[in-house]
């Protein structure tokens, strides 16, 4: 993304290359709540502009749900298969004209101590969720997830289709003006 925007004067870092450190509990209401969280946790350990995010899925028949609790829906941590499962059970009499749904992606930035180093965006990623998994690509919500005007899910998309378009593109996309500051 760096050098699509053609941001020089930046060198990327990621977890693997600072000390380990211990990072709060994602207890926030909301996506943006919890990566500024994130962002200033990492700022806060190394000293480094830092960059996190958080994400999830918001379908709108459930009144945004899961969002924040996306990972956790079935209340074990991480079972994709568990969490799509919950989420077809519960739209399952849901017409097709009403599972309309977005990932949506909360990236922050935190450059300094005070509260305005920071810019917290937003991206989302409309579409659908279908009533059957497709797909074998990507994680989480993906197989069941249609982007709208694609006829494939997210899980049947290449990784390049999926990073053009996807909630994290276009929320990155959004930092490049405070990402185009930081770097002078």
């Amino acid at each position: 993304m760096l050098d699509a925007a053609g941001l020089a004067g930046l060198t990327l870092v990621s977890l693997d290359d600072v000390p380990p450190f211990e990072e709060a509990p994602e207890t926030g209401a909301t996506f943006e709540e919890n990566a500024l969280a994130k962002a200033r946790d990492g700022y806060a350990a190394t000293g480094l502009p830092t960059v996190a995010d958080d994400s999830g899925l918001e379908v709108a028949a459930l009144n945004g749900m899961p969002g924040v609790l996306s990972a956790r829906w079935s209340g074990v941590h991480g079972d994709d298969e568990a969490n799509y499962a919950l989420l077809l059970a519960q739209l399952r009499d849901v017409p097709d004209q009403r599972r309309a749904a977005a990932f949506v992606s909360a990236c922050a930035l935190v450059y300094g101590p005070a509260a305005a180093n920071s810019v917290v965006v937003r991206g989302q990623w409309p579409g659908t969720i279908i009533r059957e998994p497709r797909g074998d690509g990507g994680f989480g919500y993906d197989p069941v997830f249609v982007p709208d005007g694609q006829t494939r899910s997210a899980a049947q998309l290449s990784p390049a289709e999926k990073d053009a378009a996807s909630h994290r593109g276009r929320a990155l996309a959004l930092l490049v003006p405070a990402l185009r500051t930081l770097a002078g």
